[in-house]
C-alpha cells in the first residue's frame, strides 16, 4: 500500500489519535465508509485503507456511495477509484428524488435522505461501524450552527450510538482541518466533486463558515478555541 508521508502521513497520525481517544474501532470491525464522492470522504477511504497495512487491529472496508444522480456519470467514475484503491464497494441509487420536487430539495433534506440510505445499507450489509468524512472545522461550525440557530449547546460527536446502538458512527477526521484534506486531495489529485446545488451558497452552514473566516483574521487559534470549549464547560457560570 506505500510508504505514508508529507501531509497524508500527517492526517494518518491526528486520525490514529482520534480513533485511540474515543474508541472507535475494535478488532475484526466491518467499516462503511460513506463516500459522497467528496474530498473529504474520498480521503477518508484512502487513509483508512492504507492504514490497515500496520496498524495492531484488522478491520475490513466496505465503501458506499448512494447516488442520488448528479453530477452524472460520477457513480461510474467512483467505481474505477474504488477498484483502483482496492477496497470491497456498493453504489446504491436513491430513488428519493423521484418523489421530491426541486424546490423541497435543500441542504438539510439531502442530508437526512442520504444519511437514511446509508443506514440501511450498512445494516444490510452487517456492517459494525459507519464512517463520515466530517472534519475539525465541521464539528466546529456545528457548535456554533447548534447555538445561533437552535438554541442549544451541542456539537457533533466523533463517536456516536444511533437506534440503541444498531448504529455506530465514527468520524475519523475530528482532529484534522479541512485545510489539510485540501492539501491531501491535491497532492493526491482525488478526482472529487464539489456540491452543484445552488442553496449551498446560501446554507446556514456556509454562513457560519464566513463568520469564523472573519474572525480568525484578529484571533488565528479560534478554530482550536471553539473546538476546546465543548470540553472545557464551567458549569459554575452556566444559567
Amino acid at each position: 500500500m506505500g510508504i505514508l508521508k508529507g501531509t497524508e502521513l500527517s492526517i494518518s497520525k491526528l486520525v490514529g489519535r482520534a480513533i485511540m481517544d474515543y474508541k472507535m474501532l475494535r478488532d475484526r470491525d466491518k467499516i462503511c465508509v460513506a463516500v459522497s464522492g467528496g474530498k473529504d470522504s474520498l480521503a477518508l477511504l484512502q487513509i483508512l485503507n492504507k492504514r490497515r497495512s500496520f496498524v495492531p487491529i484488522k478491520y475490513d472496508i466496505l465503501a458506499l456511495h448512494i447516488d442520488f444522480g448528479y453530477p452524472r456519470s460520477y457513480a461510474k467514475k467512483l467505481e474505477r477509484i474504488f477498484k483502483q484503491i482496492g477496497v470491497k464497494y456498493r453504489i446504491k441509487r436513491a430513488g428519493v428524488l423521484k418523489k421530491t420536487k426541486p424546490k423541497d430539495i435543500n441542504c438539510f433534506w439531502c442530508s437526512w435522505n442520504r444519511r437514511r440510505e446509508i443506514f440501511q445499507a450498512a445494516n444490510r450489509y452487517k456492517c459494525t461501524k459507519v464512517a463520515l468524512g466530517h472534519h475539525k472545522d465541521d464539528i466546529i461550525q456545528t457548535i456554533l450552527m447548534n447555538l445561533f440557530f437552535h438554541g442549544e449547546i451541542a456539537a457533533m460527536s466523533p463517536k456516536q450510538e444511533l437506534f440503541g446502538g444498531k448504529i455506530k458512527i465514527i468520524r475519523p477526521f475530528a482532529y484534522v482541518e479541512e485545510s489539510m484534506i485540501r492539501r491531501f486531495a491535491k497532492e493526491e489529485g482525488l478526482p472529487h466533486v464539489t456540491c452543484n446545488c445552488p442553496n449551498a451558497l446560501t446554507s446556514k452552514r456556509r454562513k457560519v463558515a464566513n463568520i469564523i473566516k472573519d474572525l480568525q483574521r484578529s484571533c488565528p487559534e479560534i478554530r482550536t478555541n471553539i473546538f476546546k470549549s465543548i470540553k472545557r464547560v464551567r458549569e459554575d457560570y452556566l444559567l
